[in-house]
């Protein structure tokens, strides 16, 4: 059985990414169906460009911030939340090689 990249924990984390992605992308076909500023060529292209930019860095950003999340997950200790940086914290579950 093939491991997952993204599970439950991992989606949670990046639903902070999840919900301006889904802004974005509502502007982008709002913008796309209905032209309420009345625009030339070159004010859509700008347009466009200052909406589909940020959408598809942020795209790949919550990507690799998924796969770092995952791959830490899976490779370091888990401990208590908000534990990791206290003096003396026992990890929760220690099934990883360190």
């Amino acid at each position: 059985m093939a491991t997952k990249v993204f599970d439950r924990e991992t989606i949670l984390d990046l639903t902070v990414n999840f919900i301006p992605l889904f802004i974005l992308l509502f502007f982008i076909v709002g913008y796309a169906l209905v032209n309420p500023f009345q625009l030339g060529s070159v004010g859509r292209i700008l347009q466009y460009t200052l909406l589909v930019a940020p959408f598809v860095l942020l795209a790949i950003l919550t990507y690799l911030s998924g796969k770092a999340i995952a791959s830490t997950e899976k490779n370091a200790p888990v401990y208590m939340p908000g534990a990791a940086t206290v003096d003396g914290a026992e990890p929760i579950e220690d099934d990883h090689e360190e």
